[in-house]
């Protein structure tokens, strides 16, 4: 427990975790100022006009729908329509589609929580993800730099408790701060909704769907933490992180996608990362790929294909393993001084 403690006392006496910590509170704060200057309480006016253009557009998705059935059943030819209906009548099926126009669509200037608050829990997500990796790799990459870690094992000598203590205090203080950040970040955009928009539908479907997603996001920020620390052990300095994530940015993301598009690779997206980081946090998403069609787009083949949360979470999980397990072996054995 003191051992704990004692870390606790240092992460939150370095300059760096302090420096980020005020950018984050910076980044959030310019946000929400932003936000509340390009908004306004809607007038009784504004809303019924909005709503009376919702019910238009879905209208009109529903006549283009039904103009889509007639000509596939024979109803009507193909030269009778003067406009553009696709072909695979899917697309413009109110029903199959994700959200259907609603009146926040027609607000102008009018911040609107309900249809806001999940974009808004991507960017918090986003910052917390860099917050968590820049963090964890410096916790650790200094102290093997400075030999911080050698001091410290002549108090404690015992290597993996000492990592392991390092590793489960910064995964606590992650977690614990961005419980905090969530709740304050979330909370004043709530707020802004009420004095200075709309809230919006807020109903129990909203909220399981947010905290999902939420929930999600918090295991992201974790599991990049823990390899940012991981990375930086066996690299021993933070530089080794940072180098890690930009090459493999520069090498694969860029590089090798793009050889793999000139070689025609069937469905890329399924060999890089960040593909499975935007399933796990969307829970699916889907690609389109015209090479996924040996035999060109049919009925029984449309180019798209989709990934979902489980292998995504199988990969991070066991990524993020790997690398912690490697740091771990290596911390045991190699040399400090």
């Amino acid at each position: 427990m003191n051992l704990v403690r004692a870390e606790l006392e240092r992460l939150g006496a370095r300059r760096f975790v302090q420096l980020m910590v005020v950018l984050l509170v910076l980044a959030f704060g310019v946000t929400a100022a932003t936000t509340l200057a390009g908004s306004h309480r809607p007038t009784a006016q504004e809303i019924l006009d909005a709503e009376q253009q919702a019910a238009a557009a879905r209208s009109e998705l529903e006549r283009t729908h039904q103009l889509c059935l007639d000509r596939q059943r024979g109803v009507i030819r193909v030269d009778e329509v003067h406009e553009y209906i696709p072909d695979d009548c899917s697309e413009v099926d109110p029903a199959q589609m994700e959200r259907a126009p609603v009146a926040a669509d027609f607000l102008t200037g009018v911040f609107t929580f309900a249809e806001e608050a999940r974009p808004l829990l991507y960017f918090l997500v986003a910052f917390l993800v860099l917050f968590g990796f820049l963090v964890g790799a410096s916790y650790i990459g200094a102290d093997l730099n400075s030999g911080g870690v050698v001091n410290l094992l002549l108090w404690r000598p015992r290597r993996l408790t000492v990592l392991g203590a390092k590793l489960g205090t910064l995964l606590g203080a992650t977690a614990l701060l961005s419980l905090v950040a969530s709740v304050a970040y979330l909370g004043a955009f709530w707020l802004i909704a009420q004095l200075a928009g709309r809230p919006g539908r807020l109903d129990g479907e909203f909220w399981r769907s947010l905290g999902a997603t939420w929930g999600r996001g918090m295991l992201l920020v974790l599991l990049v933490t823990a390899m940012g620390f991981a990375i930086a052990t066996l690299g021993r300095h933070t530089s080794a992180a940072l180098g890690a994530i930009a090459g493999y940015l520069v090498v694969w993301e860029l590089g090798a996608r793009l050889v793999m598009e000139i070689l025609d690779v069937v469905q890329v997206d399924r060999y890089v990362l960040s593909s499975y980081v935007a399933a796990w946090l969307n829970g699916k998403v889907e690609f389109w790929d015209l090479r996924a069609c040996p035999d060109g787009l049919t009925t029984s083949c449309s180019g798209y294909w989709s990934l979902t949360w489980q292998p995504s979470l199988i990969l991070l999980l066991g990524l993020t393993g790997a690398l912690t397990a490697a740091a771990f072996a290596v911390f045991r054995r190699r040399d400090l001084m």
